[in-house]
């Protein structure tokens, strides 16, 4: 896995950290305040991942993104006012909520003492990556995302976001390094196909909220752990025999 390998490119979302159900619980509780109060039985986490794909080529996938919520839930808000309104509400919930999944710091911080460049590399916005950095004592107090990673890659630096592999080509330039140097941590369908889409080596790591697109993410991966347990205990015997 970590043969002739000298940079490890880590996804956030759903990979490092436990956020795809947080972001959910936000969502809900935003649809609720932009409609009636109610909900349809729909899997907000599967709706959002369809429509950011739907979105990717817009310049601000996200606000589109607000926008269909105040079309379905036939809110009197605009797009704009929704976004503005979402990341209010996750504003607590980014700084005080979000934490590492177990044990995901320790692979970090083994990896980075082995002598490995590590990059992050998410669609997940400017603002809320800075808010991770400067507020988010889980993350800080555990392995802080500028102390860990030599280049932080989020939705600003690209044009095209996942499953377009522009942000992998982009860190290829950037360390002057060949695709069989490098290795992607990714859990979700999206990230997955981004990383078959580059021609870079990849290793999955389980989310539940991927099942519904399992038999996919499977099909395409030779490599699944379920934990980072499990993959430290890998790296560590190919490491030190």
């Amino acid at each position: 896995m970590l043969e002739n390998k000298k940079v490890i490119i880590f996804d956030l979302d759903g990979t490092l950290i436990d956020s795809i159900g947080v972001w959910s619980s936000i969502d809900i509780e935003l649809i609720k305040s932009i409609g009636d109060g109610k909900i349809d039985d729909v899997d907000i986490g599967k709706q959002r991942d369809e429509k950011l794909k739907e979105f990717n080529s817009a310049e601000d996938m996200y606000l589109e993104y607000c926008g269909f919520l105040g079309e379905k839930y036939k809110s009197n808000l605009t797009k704009q006012e929704i976004k503005t309104l979402r990341y209010q509400i996750a504003d607590k919930y980014l700084k005080e909520i979000i934490d590492y999944k177990t044990n995901a710091e320790n692979v970090l911080h083994y990896l980075k003492e082995k002598g490995f460049i590590l990059v992050l590399a998410t669609t997940t916005n400017d603002h809320t990556i800075e808010t991770y950095i400067k507020d988010n004592k889980n993350i800080k107090s555990k392995a802080p995302l500028d102390k860990i990673f030599s280049l932080i890659y989020s939705k600003g630096a690209v044009k095209k976001l996942k499953p377009d592999p522009e942000i992998h080509y982009k860190i290829l330039n950037e360390l002057n390094v060949k695709k069989e140097e490098c290795l992607i941590v990714e859990d979700s369908l999206i990230g997955v196909e981004a990383a078959q889409n580059s021609g870079i080596d990849f290793v999955v790591m389980y989310d539940k909220f991927s099942d519904g697109n399992r038999e996919e993410i499977n099909k395409l991966s030779k490599i699944n752990f379920n934990n980072f347990d499990e993959m430290l205990e890998v790296i560590k015997k190919e490491m030190e025999g």
